[in-house]
């Protein structure tokens, strides 16, 4: 799913000017699961409802007590990964117009939900079901 251009305010930063009002931030999300099963089920519950991502972030912009915008967007990470499920996600964070010269200074990360450990003897019932033996040294 994408999200794009999620137009908030909030308190954020660390200069002293931009600790007492709000100021504008534009969110950019992209997150994927692999091979959604809605692609055949053609029902939102199997997918990212991106209705709900929405105004999940818009809650973050009012609750938040964070500094950085790099903070932010690990939150919004997070909040697709762990909360929605999401195998992976991508996350830009901007303040437009924050110098004049500038169109936007921002942040963007990618990040990846934890595999989990492989057990060994997942690993050894994989290779005998594949035809192989693993080696006992």
């Amino acid at each position: 799913i994408l999200i794009e251009g999620v137009r908030g305010q909030t308190v954020i930063g660390i200069h002293d000017s931009e600790l007492h009002r709000p100021q504008p931030i534009v969110i950019d999300l992209h997150a994927g699961i692999p091979r959604a099963r809605a692609c055949v089920t053609d029902r939102i519950g199997d997918t990212i409802d991106y209705g709900v991502v929405r105004e999940r972030v818009r809650r973050l912009l009012a609750e938040h007590r964070l500094l950085l915008l790099e903070a932010f967007a690990e939150a919004v990470a997070d909040i697709l990964l762990v909360e929605f499920g999401a195998a992976w996600v991508r996350v830009r964070v901007v303040k437009p117009n924050k110098f004049d010269d500038v169109a936007a200074v921002g942040v963007q990360i990618e990040r990846r939900a934890p595999t989990a450990p492989v057990q060994p003897h997942a690993t050894v019932l994989h290779l005998i079901g594949s035809g192989m033996v693993p080696n006992r040294d």
